[in-house]
């Protein structure tokens, strides 16, 4: 499921997010990625070890923990601290697939089942930059405004394009959902969605609470917590 969440951050989180990235020490984003990934791998991005990625990274998932459509839509069970990446000079992405399995910093691994970029600049700062993100339905280019997210499944091939202006500024991290098929979490979502949509307009409770339990009992059904 490809789904943009509006307003992840708000205007105050988000300037001093970006005055802290603005004075930030950047290494290369290579640093990161495997032999395959960094073949096509062209930016930058805060040291994993950075006291300052940490910091930022709990302002993110602080911001993500309050966002119901970003919970209805992911049902994270494990979610990867954000990193911090920025694009400029011709920087850029390849084509290329997430890694399945990831390490988590207190030890273990978790599966990642979708992906998240959160952008932290505004479109009309730079040129260039677009995640373009290809599935059985054609590609699709995102853009967003500074404080918006984009999740889709980490499965999906995707690419960033040359940054030929500015500075493409954004977070990004991985979800292990509760439930790992996406079409099983798209129709948990458009159930979760129909029932808010009814409990705003005043449907009959009992039909509510019946479509209520349907939800709950598939999430049961379906989730590996």
């Amino acid at each position: 499921m490809l789904l943009h969440i509006p307003n992840v951050l708000d205007p105050e989180q988000l300037a001093s997010i970006r005055t802290s990235l603005d004075n930030a020490t950047w290494t290369d984003g290579r640093e990161t990625v495997g032999s395959q990934g960094a073949s096509v791998k062209r930016n930058l991005q805060l040291p994993d070890a950075s006291p300052l990625r940490v910091e930022l990274g709990h302002v993110v998932l602080a911001a993500l923990s309050r966002h119901p459509l970003y919970h209805a839509a992911t049902l994270p069970l494990r979610t990867l601290p954000p990193r911090f990446n920025r694009y400029e000079g011709g920087g850029q992405y390849g084509f290329h697939v997430d890694g399945a399995v990831m390490a988590l910093p207190g030890g273990g691994h978790m599966r990642t089942d979708i992906s998240c970029t959160l952008f932290l600049a505004e479109p009309e700062e730079y040129d260039g930059g677009e995640l373009i993100i290809s599935d059985t339905y054609g590609e699709h280019e995102v853009k967003l405004p500074a404080g918006d997210a984009i999740i889709y499944p980490s499965s999906s091939l995707h690419r960033v394009t040359p940054v030929t202006r500015g500075a493409r500024i954004a977070a990004f991290f991985w979800v292990q959902s509760l439930v790992r098929d996406d079409a099983q979490r798209r129709l948990l979502f458009e159930l979760d969605a129909s029932i808010q949509a009814l409990n705003r307009t005043g449907a009959d409770a009992q039909a509510v609470l019946q479509l209520t339990g349907v939800y709950h009992n598939l999430l049961r059904q379906w989730s590996e917590a």
